[in-house]
């Protein structure tokens, strides 16, 4: 008599089941890491890069005192704010590389779009106010504005960022409710001083 031996076959789910387990197993480990993510701060802003860009602002100050045509002083504050982003967008990549995290990652992306409004806001303002004449107006609306930017955007970075912005909108308050003959003193206290004193805050608290 001959025996036949039967074997258990296994469903086609069981068969299926490895790869539903692993691919649920990298959906898992994706969201954690995109959660992490976007828990984290934005730590690539450059403590130098600040002191470097208040330095170039103290002199834009000084050169934009001398001045004595309105679109002559406004074109030094232009090339001022350009000198200002391509130090500030070349030490945050520097800064970014050495510590081996990549600039535009979520929390990066967050504080670029929070910040880019209010400066977009400020620069179409600048145009309506140097053709209505109201140039007196422009710095305290560019370190209020600079200032909310900061604010809005730090929030994705380190804790002193915000500060950072908060201390630029006081400023500007201050600013607008002053002589309009001091706008140049209170950019360079701005735009010059802040950015050092704060730049050496993050430098010596986060590195760079």
């Amino acid at each position: 008599m001959t025996v036949v031996k039967l074997t258990r076959l296994r469903p086609v789910e069981e068969e299926q089941e490895p790869p539903a387990l692993h691919a649920r197993a990298m959906d898992n480990l994706r969201f954690i890491r995109e959660t992490m993510e976007s828990a984290a701060s934005f730590t690539a802003v450059s403590g130098w890069g600040q002191c470097a860009i208040g330095l170039t602002a103290l002199g834009a100050a000084a050169l934009a005192s001398r001045q004595t045509k309105a679109r002559a002083w406004l074109l030094v504050w232009f090339v001022e704010a350009v000198v200002s982003l391509v130090i500030s967008g070349w030490t945050m990549r520097r800064k970014a590389r050495a510590a081996e995290t990549p600039l535009l990652s979520r929390p990066g992306r967050k504080l670029a779009l929070n910040f880019a409004p209010p400066a977009f806001v400020g620069a179409l303002l600048t145009v309506a106010l140097f053709r209505a004449g109201l140039i007196g107006v422009i710095p305290s609306i560019w370190l209020l504005l600079y200032g909310a930017g900061i604010v809005t955007g730090g929030a994705f970075s380190v804790k002193i960022v915000p500060v950072m912005g908060l201390s630029f909108m006081l400023l500007g308050t201050i600013a607008l409710f002053s002589p309009f003959a001091w706008g140049n003193a209170f950019l360079a206290a701005g735009f010059g001083g802040l950015h050092i004193i704060f730049g050496v805050i993050i430098a010596r608290r986060h590195g760079g």
